[in-house]
């Protein structure tokens, strides 16, 4: 049977509790990765996904970021603090980050930060985080294990993951430095499973609430599914479900999965 594997950045797992638990049913996902749960660990709500038969891991905070993994298949956590390399950091209490094994793939699941405004403190954290996810990723690469890294990048890649590149310029999200360190942890060795699929096609995974950019398709592609070449040779197809994001209290993102054979 094939693998189907889901990520959403689903800003409030609170808020938004049923309709994930609805699309996770009606999609028929084995494994999804959360972002933005937005809920400490204490709080998050186990009970209704084990309820549906998904084992679950949480790291959360209180209001903010926070990750999640639920899944039909037993998760196995390695790591859920991305490593220092950089001794003036010495600390990070931002719940972004999830390594876990299940069956015999690592998977990643990340919140990459906005970093805005940019230049600041909030662009530097950006680009020290990627590399460290940079540099944590190239051990795990090396041990030529399945691996993929989903979630939230915050990075507009290319001008056809956005409907008007120009209104971006000087934004974290798209900014030269924050494009060439996205380039360097796909040249590892991973692959954009998306636009392996579709090379060309202009579609989004989030649409700002304001300025009726749902409504206008005024969308950028900024959640991705980076695979290693195991994955590669295993894929089946991959999505975006736009329908989520046309209900009632949305989140400004909707979901986005990958099927690969069953390993």
């Amino acid at each position: 049977m094939p693998l189907k594997i889901a990520s959403f950045n689903v800003n409030s797992i609170k808020m938004r509790l049923q309709s994930v638990i609805n699309w996770i049913d009606q999609s028929e996902i084995d494994i999804i990765l959360m972002q933005e749960t937005k809920t400490i660990d204490e709080n998050f709500p186990y009970k209704d996904f084990n309820e549906i038969g998904l084992d679950v891991l949480a790291s959360g905070q209180k209001s903010y970021n926070g990750v999640a993994i639920a899944s039909k298949f037993k998760i196995n956590e390695i790591n859920r603090i991305l490593p220092f390399y950089n001794q003036d950091i010495i600390e990070d209490d931002q719940a972004r980050f999830l390594h876990v094994k299940i069956e015999n793939i690592n998977i990643i699941c990340l919140y990459l930060p906005n970093g805005n405004p940019a230049p600041g403190p909030k662009y530097d954290y950006k680009i020290n985080w990627m590399k460290r996810l940079i540099k944590y990723t190239e051990k795990i690469y090396d041990k030529n294990e399945p691996l993929i890294l989903g979630g939230d990048f915050n990075v507009i890649q290319e001008d056809n993951d956005c409907y008007d590149v120009s209104k971006w310029q000087d934004d974290a999200l798209y900014l030269k430095k924050t494009r060439k360190y996205m380039k360097e942890l796909i040249n590892i060795g991973l692959i954009d499973s998306y636009r392996l699929k579709y090379p060309n096609s202009k579609e989004y995974s989030f649409w700002d609430y304001q300025a009726g950019a749902w409504q206008k398709d005024n969308g950028i592609r900024i959640d991705f599914f980076l695979i290693s070449p195991e994955i590669v040779d295993t894929l089946i197809d991959v999505g975006i479900d736009k329908s989520p994001r046309g209900q009632e209290k949305p989140s400004d993102h909707t979901p986005i999965w990958i099927e690969i054979e069953n390993f």
